[in-house]
């Protein structure tokens, strides 16, 4: 029999915390623990930010991105080249993408990928939403930036087929083999597609 330790609002809180990503049972044990020890420097504030993004949080009515602001601050950017528009499956893969620095467009966050097993149809993602931005003549190319799985890829033909006869450019990211990565290490799909998509040295 486990007994318990805390009263049932660190408990709560323990919970609340191994219910994010990355963070298990005993990490987010962990880190309530740091929390309540520093409550003045860490609790106090994190609650404060939370209220705050919890009251601010909107999502781009343009893009889909999250930010305090509608349009967001990637949307209302003036450096940024509105010719092309970079297709993401989640607001993650658009903040990875801009972590990288590899790209300094506009995007379109298409809320998920198509799954019939998951009963997520086109419906269910913003992609009239990419045809209409697509439609404008200043866009001259999108960037498929979905991932490599089989829901990734159908979402990807699926998208293609419904730029088709916008007169607009689709380009894929490229898969393959990774930087710095070995090929004894890779699985035979990975190193089809390297392949498939070689490039002249």
């Amino acid at each position: 029999m486990v007994r318990r330790v805390t009263g049932p609002e660190i408990e709560r809180l323990i919970q609340l915390l191994a219910r994010l990503p990355g963070l298990g049972p005993r990490s987010a044990r962990r880190a309530a623990l740091q929390l309540v020890k520093k409550r003045d420097q860490l609790l106090a504030p994190l609650t404060d930010a939370m209220r705050t993004v919890h009251d601010r949080v909107r999502v781009c009515s343009v893009c889909g991105n999250v930010d305090t602001a509608d349009p967001c601050a990637v949307c209302t950017d003036p450096t940024r080249d509105g010719s092309v528009i970079v297709v993401v499956e989640d607001v993650a893969d658009l903040w990875a993408l801009e972590r990288a620095g590899a790209v300094n467009a506009r995007y379109h966050v298409l809320g998920g990928v198509l799954s019939p097993l998951s009963g997520i149809g086109p419906d269910d993602l913003d992609i009239a939403g990419l045809v209409e931005r697509a439609s404008d003549p200043a866009v001259k190319e999108i960037i498929l930036a979905v991932n490599a799985t089989v829901d990734g890829q159908t979402t990807a033909h699926y998208v293609t087929d419904r730029l088709d006869g916008l007169g607009v450019k689709v380009t894929r990211l490229a898969h393959g083999v990774p930087v710095g990565g070995e090929l004894d290490y890779l699985d035979e799909g990975t190193l089809t597609a390297a392949i498939r998509s070689r490039t002249p040295f």
